[in-house]
């Protein structure tokens, strides 16, 4: 039989001085020191913290999530002195990356030391590092004074959190505690980025955009691989994410989509879109769903998962997704997206 466990809820203000202080930090910080696993904000999607040193604390990430042990963690710190003991070296072609982006939505790939758990890295050479853009988390993070590896807070596959209350419906009892910061802000992971070879290779988009990237590295020292074979060194490469209970067409032209949502109803099957506020009113589906607006599409990236979420909640059979453009903040949305769809429709 499987073990539960009580889950403990801390409310803290992220906005309050002095977070070191907080009774919350502190029972939360003790946990994880003693190896059990607590989920907190970013500020991209709630993580589901461990110890990174410990194979124990690891393995229940891993237990709790459902997550295969093949797919490697990112380590989360709150100090540039802590990537010491956890990367062999620092390539000089990360240093302005780092000082440009860290704390922030940017997780960077280096050669790690024998101190981080093999579990962690999923037996690779590798570690992939962020600093989170957070004060709850930089918090926790310092009072427990170790690196802690943290993927997102919900159960392998399903749509990341980006509320507690997302990850109590994924993890409840089934983790020590969740650390209720409010909302996240950015609303997709991290930028994933690879600094081990010649060039600087994206392999997640996320919250800091590839452009942003070219203006500090240089356009000519960032590529993305051509393909992905045998490990992989980041997170949400190789298997399916971020998905809904129902499928989820992404259609690509807005003409299909209206041919898409008239064949299902035809079927006696339930509908849903996944538009903007633009849209809203353009489809003629059971529920239509606005996720931010088209013209800034920061507020589509902040509300993407509590969106995909609000389709299982209203118990649709299908969900259509409109597409988005593949540039800036575009890029770490359309990568969800078509990790989410079990079709993509030209």
């Amino acid at each position: 039989m499987e073990k539960t466990v009580k889950t403990k809820i801390w409310s803290v203000d992220k906005h309050v001085n002095n977070l070191l202080s907080s009774d919350a930090i502190q029972e939360a910080a003790r946990l994880l020191q003693e190896n059990e696993v607590v989920a907190f904000p970013t500020e991209t999607v709630y993580g589901l913290g461990g110890n990174a040193y410990s194979d124990e604390a690891i393995e229940k990430i891993f237990h709790a999530k459902g997550r295969p042990s093949d797919n490697p963690l990112i380590v989360h710190i709150y100090s540039k002195k802590q990537l010491l003991n956890i990367a062999q070296h620092v390539p000089k072609i990360a240093e302005p990356l780092i000082d440009s982006f860290w704390p922030g939505p940017l997780t960077i790939i280096f050669p790690k030391t024998e101190a981080v758990s093999e579990k962690a890295t999923a037996g690779l050479s590798t570690v992939a590092v962020r600093m989170p853009d957070h004060p709850v988390a930089l918090a926790l993070l310092e009072k427990a004074d170790i690196p802690i590896a943290a993927p997102s807070a919900n159960r392998s596959g399903k749509p990341s959190p980006t509320t507690a209350q997302h990850v109590l419906e994924d993890l409840r009892d089934k983790i020590a505690g969740v650390v209720d910061g409010g909302k996240t802000d950015v609303g997709v992971e991290s930028t994933v980025i690879d600094v081990t070879g010649p060039q600087i290779e994206i392999l997640r988009p996320g919250g800091i955009t590839r452009e942003q990237i070219e203006a500090v590295a240089g356009k000519e020292n960032v590529r993305q691989p051509s393909s992905f074979t045998g490990a992989v060194k980041s997170p949400g490469m190789k298997y399916t994410h971020y998905s809904p209970n129902a499928p989820l067409y992404l259609v690509l032209s807005k003409e299909r989509i209206h041919d898409l949502i008239a064949e299902k109803k035809a079927k006696g099957k339930r509908v849903g879109v996944l538009t903007t506020v633009e849209n809203a009113e353009n489809y003629d589906a059971d529920y239509v769903h606005a996720c931010g607006e088209r013209a800034d599409l920061r507020t589509v990236a902040s509300q993407l998962y509590e969106s995909l979420r609000q389709f299982d909640v209203e118990n649709r059979d299908v969900i259509i997704s409109e597409a988005f453009p593949k540039e800036g903040i575009g890029a770490a949305i359309m990568n969800r997206l078509e990790k989410a769809a079990v079709k993509i429709i030209q």
